[in-house]
């Protein structure tokens, strides 16, 4: 197999005098593989009976991108003897008399840093770092502590305003890293058919990162959605699935979708907005619209927002198995992205709902992260008490901090302590409204900011007096009091693990959004290719 020159100087970053090696670029370089030999290599060539770090996300993605391939490297079978402990995630190497050990951890949140805490290594790897919380690869670098120790990393570009961008790469030389950038083109074993599907692939700053292989930032509209992804076209047959992402005064889109191979049809819509009407529809209510769109056709997936916990109940009662939606934005928006490009997701012109709201999303650009503007609009003023479970503190004091909340489990309905990272002023002088409740408890925030009724998830500007808040501190329902509307003010927000909400003062506050199209890319699409004769999906 041809090896390109900048493939040649991984290799030879072993034998430098640099202290970290930094890899980023464009998708199918050929740079993570070649990465993983090259630091088992140095790692037995230099050291024996040391532990070494290998970070991912997950481990399931470490597991399945860095340690399977490598044991399955031909050439790494003749020269090692390899024992994948995966009980363990431990990969143990052995050559001769010398024998390593290479751990795998994942770094998805803020809370994974105790992960790797009080590990001692003589280096670490840490691949797609840009996916990783600044505080795991700062505990993953600090555990390399023996003498000799270098640090390996790898990714594809994201903003240039990310915090791996200004303090690695644009800091390489300080540092003592080498530093390469790879283009598809400097992997020698792709031919000029996958290099032009892949370029297919991707559109807008995603073609940008993930071809081209630039830091460059997320800004204007996130989908490049036209009249060729209009469509007057339906399927004649096909395989037909359901998107819903669920809300009650914020819109309740469902989406009935034809997909034939790989192609994807958006066929029909039910679309409401309690805030436009007026009036809030009940979680039954709901589930008779998604029986009328579905009806003469045999579903195999409901797919549905994970958040919509009492939705959801209501649609198993009816017999109808429904999957949660894989709700990782930007890998869905990234997918969709694709889709559109290449000609794959077409929306039916009767779905006009659908078509303006891809009109809709636009990146932040103020914000140093790849943020859509739609899902930060509600927030809480940086005065606001957060009940951690060490007490309360003020959310603008929590700002780069992590740790543990009090939450909702809206399927058990009881108290629960999730895990919160991701604190910071997401919107400076914004119109607040104060909501106090009758036993004198105060929220202030957005009016777009949603809080737990009775009867659901109410943007803050529809509670009325006649509205009951559920509090978890006492397990009761708080009547409220008054609405007023205050000065404007900077806003905060958080993000919490698994629930995706947290208590203050009482309330429950979370986001919703219309984003049942990237559910059903980021869930049924992404997948299909393996689930195509599965017959545990009851057809409606």
């Amino acid at each position: 197999m041809p090896i390109s020159q900048k493939q040649k100087q991984i290799m030879a970053f072993s034998y430098s005098n640099y202290d970290a090696l930094i890899c980023y670029g464009a998708v199918r370089s050929g740079k993570t593989s070649i990465i993983m030999w090259s630091f088992v290599e140095w790692a037995m060539r230099e050291f024996n009976g040391q532990r070494f770090g290998i970070c991912g996300k997950t481990v399931d993605s470490c597991t399945k991108n860095l340690v399977i391939p490598f044991i399955s490297m031909s050439l790494a079978k003749e020269r090692y003897t390899l024992r994948w402990r995966r009980s363990d995630k431990l990969l143990e190497v052995r050559r001769g008399v010398t024998t390593n050990y290479f751990e795998v951890f994942g770094g998805r949140d803020e809370s994974s840093f105790a992960l790797i805490q009080g590990r001692t290594l003589a280096g670490v790897f840490l691949d797609e770092v840009v996916l990783m919380p600044q505080s795991f690869v700062n505990q993953a670098l600090a555990r390399c502590s023996v003498d000799g120790a270098k640090l390996w990393f790898s990714c594809n570009p994201g903003s240039p305003q990310h915090w791996f961008y200004t303090e690695w790469i644009k800091k390489a030389k300080e540092r003592n890293a080498l530093c390469l950038h790879f283009s598809m083109r400097d992997n020698p074993s792709l031919s000029e058919s996958t290099l032009a599907r892949y370029e297919g692939m991707y559109s807008g700053v995603f073609y940008q990162r993930y071809i081209l292989g630039q830091w460059v930032l997320a800004e204007g509209l996130v989908y490049d959605f036209g009249e060729d992804n209009i469509t007057d076209e339906i399927p004649e047959h096909g395989e037909y699935y359901m998107s819903i992402d669920y809300g009650t005064q914020n819109p309740f889109s469902c989406g009935l979708w034809c997909v034939v191979g790989d192609h994807a049809t958006r066929i029909a819509e039910y679309y409401y907005c309690g805030r436009n009407e007026q009036t809030q529809k009940t979680d039954e209510e709901y589930c008779d619209e998604v029986e009328r769109l579905a009806n003469g056709y045999k579903i195999k997936r409901v797919v549905v927002d994970p958040s919509a916990a009492s939705f959801i109940a209501s649609l198993r009662k009816r017999g109808v198995y429904v999957t949660k939606a894989n709700n990782d934005v930007l890998d869905g928006i990234r997918r969709v992205s694709g889709y559109l490009k290449n000609g794959k997701l077409k929306i039916h012109r009767s779905c006009g709902h659908t078509v303006e709201e891809f009109g809709l999303y636009r990146w932040d650009d103020k914000s140093g992260e790849d943020k859509v503007i739609k899902e930060n609009d509600h927030c809480i003023t940086g005065d606001t008490v957060v009940n951690t479970i060490f007490g309360g503190r003020n959310i603008k004091d929590l700002v780069g901090k992590f740790g543990f909340v009090w939450s909702y489990d809206e399927k058990r309905k009881k108290k629960c302590i999730r895990p919160f990272f991701r604190v910071k002023k997401t919107r400076e002088n914004q119109p607040i409204l104060k909501i106090t409740l009758e036993n004198g408890k105060v929220v202030r925030c957005t009016p777009d900011h949603r809080i737990l009724t009775e009867k659901g998830w109410i943007e803050a500007k529809h509670l009325t007096q006649s509205s009951k808040i559920i509090d978890i501190d006492c397990s009761n329902l708080v009547s409220v009091d008054k609405v007023e509307i205050e000065p404007n003010e900077d806003v905060y927000n958080m993000e919490v693990i698994g629930t995706h909400n947290f208590a203050v003062n009482g309330g429950v506050i979370v986001h919703n959004c219309m984003d049942d199209v990237r559910y059903f890319v980021n869930t049924v699409l992404r997948h299909k290719s393996g689930n195509n004769n599965n017959t545990f999906w009851k057809e409606w």
